[in-house]
Formats: C-alpha cells, structure tokens, sequence
C-alpha cells in the first residue's frame, strides 16, 4: 500500500518562517525611516510658506516681524507643533525660523527635535541645511541637508 504526502513538513514550514522573519528585520528600519522622513517634510513646506511673506514683510517696514504668527498663514500642522521667530523677532539683520515637531503622534526619531530656516540677506536667500537642527540630516529633505 502506497502513502500520500499531503502538506509541508515541519522543517520546511520553518524555513519559510525564517525567510518571513529576515525579510521583517529589514524591511521594518526602512519604513521608520521612510515615514520620518515624510513627516519632516511637512516642517519643511510650513517653513518654506513662510518665506515669501517675510521677505515682504522685511522689504516694506526694514525689520522682521515679532511672531510668526503674524504674518505666515499657517504655523501648526500634523505633525509640526509650531513655527517661531527664534533669531531677529523686531529687528533688522539675520533671521532664523524654528519649526518644532509634535512630541506624540509623530515618529520617535523626530519627535520634539526642531528644523530652522535661516536668512541673513533680508530674505533673497535661505538655508536650511546647518547643522544645527536637532533633526538628523538623513531625516531631512535632500536640499536641507
């Protein structure tokens, strides 16, 4: 009489389980990433909106803004706590813009950590890539870097 095979035996069920398991190990480090990385860059459009209305708001009175608030439309998103002068509030000279991410509902690597947009020409140029940021540069916007 002659046996039926039927199913997978126990060491190949194993493997399959080992290869799932691998494949997890990788793929979970890249997807945190990934999403900080999309969440970082919703700092970079609030700031980025920011910087046409200071620009013109500089060029008309000769001195920057005391809030953010003030002239920006939007300073708070999903994921950005808020937006605020932190270098040149009133007067004229450089200025640096610091958006600050949430502490919860955003990724650990970022959360609380800060991004700054600064000028030092009135507005005709801006920089986000220094060093300064809390935010580690492989989070950032390739042009912030």
């Amino acid at each position: 009489m002659k046996l039926l095979q039927k199913g997978f035996t126990l060491i190949e069920l194993m493997i399959v389980v080992a290869i799932i398991g691998i494949l997890a190990a990788v793929a979970i480090p890249a997807y945190q990433d990934y999403t900080a990385r999309a969440q970082v860059t919703e700092a970079v459009e609030l700031l980025s909106g920011g910087k046409t209305a200071m620009a013109e708001y500089y060029a008309d009175k000769g001195v920057w803004p005391l809030a953010s608030s003030s002239t920006m439309g939007n300073t708070m998103g999903k994921y950005v706590a808020g937006i605020a002068l932190t270098m040149g509030a009133g007067i004229s000279g450089p200025l640096t813009l610091t958006a600050t991410m949430r502490a919860v509902g955003v990724n650990t690597l970022i959360a609380s950590k800060t991004l700054f947009l600064k000028t030092v020409d009135g507005g005709k140029n801006w920089s986000c890539s220094d060093n300064t940021a809390t935010i580690l540069a492989r989070y950032r916007p390739a042009a912030c870097r």
